[in-house]
């Protein structure tokens, strides 16, 4: 039996556990090629090698159209069309999501998770705004980045087979946030609501540690949470945030059969 078990010890976001499953592939690489030809619209993903207090692993970025998340620069660093598409697609509802992911060159498998995982995370926001979860609005940037971490996780899940998914308890982070709302706490409501059922904890450091995204996935893949199990480890991959801690930031993704 193949065992993949995610230590969270320093929270999870999409982008990271994306990263530390390639990570634990032979041919990294060869799997942001395949990603990039699935036809998400705009979305490129770039692979680098980097460093957490010392330790390598593999940091992912995904570019919307040439732009990143949380990016500012000035609109003249982006090509004309580029601009003309954002300004005239800059939100998203929850169909015109569907739809994006239905169209994509996957497996019903894949596009059937990727599915119940975005509708998962819309369904957190439309709680904590008191509003119908069709009506949600997604900015296009935020909406686009996160179809490329749900469908690049649920298609490494597709590749990589594991018979059970575990992971451990989840760091959420303290402190607040600032955001479109305003100053929220950590986690964020949306987070806070994807967790119900997982156990997490506030830990040391200052920030959001968990995602939505990251939340939805583990509660979307994970069976069971609590210490690494009883396993042969075969394979160690770590996915690395862009923040830098005291603390290695990323997440352990461990492959293995069962002992």
């Amino acid at each position: 039996m193949k065992i993949l078990y995610l230590d969270c010890g320093m929270g999870v976001a999409g982008d990271m556990l994306t990263a530390s499953l390639i990570d634990t592939l032979e041919e990294p690489t060869c799997f942001v090629e395949i990603f990039n030809v699935l036809g998400i619209p705009g979305v490129k993903m770039g692979l680098t090698d980097t460093k957490t207090c010392g330790i390598r692993g593999k940091r992912v970025r995904v570019l919307v159209h040439g732009r990143e998340k949380g990016d500012h620069k000035h609109e003249s660093d982006s090509n004309t069309h580029d601009l003309h598409e954002l300004r005239h697609a800059a939100y998203r509802k929850l169909e015109d999501i569907m739809q994006i992911i239905d169209a994509l060159d996957i497996s019903e498998g894949v596009c059937k998770n990727s599915k119940e995982i975005y509708r998962s995370i819309a369904e957190a926001e439309s709680k904590v705004h008191q509003t119908n979860v069709g009506e949600v609005h997604f900015h296009e940037l935020g909406a686009m980045d996160t179809v490329a971490d749900v469908v690049a996780f649920c298609l490494l899940i597709d590749m990589i087979e594991p018979d059970e998914i575990s992971a451990s308890p989840v760091n959420v982070g303290q402190g607040h946030i600032r955001c479109a709302h305003g100053i929220l706490p950590v986690p964020a409501p949306a987070t806070a609501e994807l967790l119900k059922g997982i156990p997490s904890y506030g830990g040391d450091f200052e920030g959001e540690l968990c995602t939505p995204t990251g939340a939805a996935l583990l509660k979307h893949f994970a069976i069971k949470f609590g210490p690494q199990p009883l396993m042969t480890v075969s394979s160690v991959g770590y996915g690395v945030g862009t923040r830098e801690f005291a603390a290695a930031n990323c997440v352990r993704a461990f492959i293995g059969g069962q002992y």
